[in-house]
């Protein structure tokens, strides 16, 4: 019998808080690990499809360009009469509209195959790292594991890749637009005659000058006015994650609730958690509401904006009806592009408080990583004893913050047997059996286990997976060709032979099972 030491709780350090504004390292590192999808085996689907929609969209500014001039000899032939040419114009514009038609179908099919064939392969990539190595697990023990991880890994995948997407789109189609249309300004619009007491001054390229000078400074100013908006999604997407994981704990465990009838105080948790989530939904609302002064009061003036700088000279009669339509129309093309951060700035920060989201649980699996190194120094090693006794040599265990619950341990069990570990609770003993399963990394020393042997465990709650009781079974072999006869032989010894009917029955029976009888179905398992 080994009796463990009674020894002090460890102190639990506060969660962190996410932080106000943009940084940097969350795009770094989310891209670090998102950009994967364009190398190795997944780079030929992942370029080709980049590509394609590139093409689409590049083919999308050239229709808008075609209806920029269509504007301007349409109207022209209206300021004119000239019947013939306006017949000849809208026969042009329904073949324009086919091949917007088109094109915008290309653009929609290959951006959402893009969407999901990236989330498939980040969501694959994330599921490998955080169940590879048992870290799922791992995370758990070291306290380190950030808060609803699979949230993270089901909804932040797809809140941050889908709107990259669409920003990439946004972003190309607008460096295109304002290339292509910033030249229709300088052209078209020319220089702008200003007088001046008696003399006067040309500003060339005015239209140009205006529409780069209102961007930029729209741009700005909600780079500044939406500066804290990221933080405050951030924390509330982290409200949502709570309050969703408290509703699945208490359906997870209605029983045992019902049982010590416990509704009023879980009522009140779930009632402070939602008061908690709605007040950082309204401090996202707020900051909603101050972005909304710019981004609607630009969107009013905008189109009238270009009308006005090219009065002057269409009331002097140096622009024609259609220069002044195509001027408006490339103005505002232009001004797409480079407000595109003021439309944009909203889907922005909510994309940035997934991708930080999901980049906190890869650092978390990378940092656990580290810890269960077989190479790192002065770790809990596993190695074979060369009989078959289990040996414990000069074992010290310790949590992650160094505090020793098992001091300088040594033993020898032979083969057949019986041991019992006995002592307070929190002096180490599941800590041991951790250890012995490989689980737990942090302290010195040995544990030898007999050579080709295997260890088996029954944990005090046993992990039934969903499906058929046959599946149950053979967890984790579950495609082993096992005779009938040998399960219905393993529940009869554990003292469930009246389920050996239900072998291929489908059912949640970590839900319809008593504690006890999944307690013994684990045992069942084993004998398998």
């Amino acid at each position: 019998m080994f009796c463990l030491p009674r020894v002090p709780p460890a102190l639990s350090s506060p969660p962190a808080t996410s932080p106000e504004g943009l940084d940097r390292k969350v795009f770094r590192d989310f891209f670090a690990l998102a950009s994967g999808w364009w190398v190795g085996a997944t780079a030929r689907r992942a370029w080709f499809l980049t590509g394609a929609l590139a093409a689409c969209l590049i083919i999308n500014v050239g229709i808008n360009f075609a209806v920029n001039t269509w504007n301007r000899r349409f109207f022209d032939a209206l300021e004119n009469t000239d019947t013939t040419t306006v017949i000849w114009a809208v026969v042009v514009f329904l073949g324009l509209v086919v091949c917007a038609a088109a094109i915008g179908v290309g653009i929609v099919v290959s951006r959402e195959t893009l969407q999901v064939r990236w989330r498939e392969w980040l969501i694959g990539s994330l599921i490998e790292r955080w169940i590879g190595g048992q870290r799922y697990y791992r995370m758990g023990l070291a306290r380190t594991e950030p808060a609803n991880p699979e949230y993270r890994i089901a909804d932040d995948t797809r809140l941050a890749t889908e709107p990259i997407v669409d920003f990439a789109i946004g972003l190309l189609s607008s460096i295109v637009s304002a290339l292509t249309f910033v030249g229709v300004l300088w052209v078209v619009g020319g220089g702008l005659t200003v007088q001046l007491g008696s003399g006067s001054f040309v500003i060339p390229g005015y239209m140009v000058l205006a529409a780069l000078f209102y961007g930029i400074a729209m741009s700005g100013l909600m780079l500044w006015v939406g500066r804290r908006l990221p933080g405050a999604v951030a924390r509330r997407n982290e409200a949502e994650a709570k309050l969703r994981f408290e509703l699945t704990r208490l359906r997870e465990n209605a029983e045992s609730v019902a049982l010590i009838r416990g509704e009023a105080d879980e009522r009140r948790a779930l009632g402070a958690t939602y008061n908690d989530l709605v007040g950082r939904w309204l401090a996202v609302v707020r900051r909603h509401g101050h972005i909304t002064w710019l981004t609607n009061g630009s969107g009013v003036f905008i189109p009238v904006l270009p009308l006005l700088l090219a009065a002057p000279k269409y009331l002097s009669g140096e622009f024609t009806l259609g220069q002044v339509t195509q001027l408006a129309g490339a103005f505002m093309q232009v001004q797409v592009a480079i407000a595109w951060l003021v439309d944009n700035f909203r889907a922005l920060a909510q994309c940035y408080a997934s991708m930080q989201r999901v980049t906190e649980l890869t650092n978390a699996i990378d940092d656990i990583g580290g810890d269960f190194d077989r190479n790192h120094t002065g770790g809990v090693v596993l190695a074979p004893s060369g009989t078959g006794a289990v040996r414990l040599d000069e074992l010290t265990i310790a949590d992650r913050a160094g505090r020793v619950l098992i001091d300088q341990a040594s033993a020898r069990i032979e083969a057949g047997e019986k041991v019992m570990v006995s002592g307070e609770s929190g002096t180490g003993k599941s800590t041991l059996v951790r250890a012995l399963a490989g689980l737990w990394p942090w302290g010195t020393g040995v544990i030898a286990l007999p050579s080709g042997g295997s260890v088996a465990f029954i944990p005090e709650r046993a992990y039934l997976p969903a499906g058929t009781l046959r599946g149950v079974l053979l967890y984790p072999a579950q495609s082993l060709p096992v005779d009938d006869a040998v399960l219905t032989e393993a529940l009869v010894e554990a003292g469930l032979g009246y389920l050996s009917h239900r072998l291929d029955e489908s059912d949640r029976w970590d839900q319809t099972l008593s504690n006890g009888e999944r307690q013994r179905l684990a045992v069942a398992r084993l004998l398998v």
